[in-house]
């Protein structure tokens, strides 16, 4: 067991430096992790990990639903829901049936019930691949909204199909017309589990005298907790953490006051969810020695042009469905003709970044090793897992690579009426800025003369409003240049670096105390994250 966890954390370590070699390269990590995963499959004298399927799915998949339902925008996912709906649900049924037809008629003993299965675990695309590769692009929010709001309910209408799939091959019964019937039962009182447990953990979080740290502990507890309810009840735990996720993201700032518990808080769960995925990719390349020698009947040639097979239908499919549901809508009501058209630019960029990721790996690496009379092998596991691990390694390598140039070569603007984030975060500045100023006019008119602090803070407030203001005005101004808010913020991170080091200084003086040093560099932290937002 020492031996199994010392080899974990030096994977890890090694892990995190390809990492940082991806980052120095400006290559999307989760791109990295598919050929880390890949490359410890090739360490002469790994040994062989022997994990519980089901613990890899109740471990890692709660918490990484979670995560993706925190960060998706509430107004921005009602908003794009029409398209978000026929990609999350049409997309991954049309390809689930599809790869399921497929792989029975090209892969010798290869069920319907079993191409099911593989079709539940590859039809969900990758948000946080697809994310990182468009960082820094010039890509409409638009997509990005569509492309999140897909990830996070494709994830839940997948991993459903799995369990129906999953389901119908160890029991060897399938009903289409009660598999329908058991979807939307299972689907919607998941949703009601989910946000009554949200609501259990909105009041605690409200009312109860909790700290940073506790609330930080209580939402890691939170995706399992949902996830354990829904499924007790035989409910889906998937639909449970997604709807509960939702609902405590959209009241979060109601729930977390502080600016010490948001900033606690996201520093644990990206540690957490960054770990979570690097883990997930070396335990498959931990595993991949033995799933290859487990093919049995099958060659690793076969599984590899069954893997490219499967890759290049997910990857059609998605082009076959994109563009119709982007125009015929269009035809069909006025009402959505009154939008932006999406163009053919748009539906491109949306098809190529159907990345798949560590949700299909984990997804995979749950299949039972037995079936339920726990003598049987369960049929075709290890082919299963290892064109999963194909379909991700060409769509994150492939498409991965080669989307920033399809992006550079389509020149997409933004085509909704969207202020520039600069203006956005200026005009939000001056309001905040007003409001205090009010607070102080009418509240505190008399402390902010005779109180020096008070006083300052006054004159603060209102030096704020004038530099925001013209700032605000030049960014308004219809000839100011990209470079020039570039330079304005990189002369601002230079500043915040040179002052870091400052700090450093002082804390080698031993003249202020550490605690009052710490809280400076929070201040720095704030005022970056402005520039640089949160870096997820």
């Amino acid at each position: 067991m020492h031996h199994h966890l010392l080899l974990i954390l030096a994977l890890l370590f090694a892990v995190m430096l390809l990492v940082l070699l991806a980052k120095r390269m400006k290559v999307a990590y989760p791109i990295f992790l598919v050929i880390a995963g890949l490359g410890i499959s090739f360490i002469p004298g790994v040994p062989l990990l022997h994990l519980n399927p089901e613990l890899i799915f109740l471990i890692f998949l709660p918490p990484l639903l979670y995560e993706a339902a925190w960060y998706t925008s509430w107004k921005d996912f009602w908003k794009w829901k029409r398209p978000i709906a026929l990609l999350a649900f049409g997309l991954v049924f049309f390809t689930s049936t599809i790869i399921a037809y497929s792989t029975s008629a090209i892969i010798p003993g290869f069920t319907l019930g079993l191409g099911f299965l593989l079709g539940g675990i590859v039809s969900p695309p990758d948000a946080v691949a697809a994310a990182t590769v468009m960082k820094g692009m010039s890509v409409p929010k638009r997509l990005m909204t569509i492309l999140e709001g897909e990830s996070l309910v494709n994830d839940a209408s997948s991993l459903i199909v799995f369990k129906f799939a999953l389901a119908a091959v160890l029991t060897g019964t399938f009903s289409m017309q009660e598999a329908t019937g058991q979807f939307f039962l299972v689907a919607g009182m998941g949703i009601v589990v989910g946000l009554a447990g949200a609501h259990i953990m909105y009041v605690i979080h409200r009312f109860l005298p909790t700290t940073p740290a506790i609330d930080a502990a209580f939402t890691v507890m939170t995706p399992y907790m949902l996830f354990l309810a829904a499924e007790q009840f035989h409910f889906s735990g998937v639909m449970a953490v997604v709807s509960g996720g939702l609902f405590m993201s959209y009241r979060a700032h109601e729930v977390f006051r502080t600016g010490n518990t948001r900033m606690n808080m996201l520093g644990v769960w990206t540690t957490m969810i960054f770990v979570m995925n690097a883990l997930v990719f070396i335990l498959i390349g931990l595993e991949l020695p033995e799933i290859i020698a487990g093919l049995g009947e099958y060659s690793v040639a076969d599984g590899i042009r069954y893997g490219l097979i499967v890759s290049a239908i997910t990857i059609a499919l998605r082009f076959l469905w994109v563009y119709p549901i982007a125009h015929i809508p269009r035809w069909l009501s006025a009402r959505i003709r009154q939008d932006p058209s999406p163009g053919w630019k748009g539906p491109l960029i949306i098809s190529w970044a159907g990345m798949r990721g560590v949700v299909s790996l984990a997804t995979a690496l749950s299949i039972p090793m037995l079936m339920d009379d726990k003598i049987t092998a369960f049929p075709h596991r290890n082919l299963i897992v290892f064109i999963t691990f194909v379909v991700i390694f060409i769509t994150l390598v492939f498409q991965g690579l080669t989307l920033p140039l399809v992006i550079r070569l389509v020149k997409l603007r933004e085509i909704d009426n969207i202020l520039p984030e600069d203006e956005q975060q200026a005009g939000i500045q001056l309001r905040l800025h007003h409001i205090a100023l009010k607070l102080i006019n009418e509240k505190y008119a008399s402390e902010a003369k005779n109180n020096e602090l008070v006083g300052f803070f006054k004159s603060n407030l209102e030096n704020e409003i004038s530099s925001t203001q013209q700032r605000l005005d030049s960014l308004e101004c219809a000839d100011i240049q990209h470079r020039e808010i570039a330079l304005y913020h990189k002369v601002m991170l230079d500043a915040y670096a040179l002052q870091r080091k400052e700090l450093f200084q002082l804390r080698k003086e031993k003249y202020y105390s550490d605690e009052a040093i710490r809280k400076a560099e929070l201040q720095l932290d704030l005022d970056e994250l402005k520039i640089t937002g949160t870096g997820h």
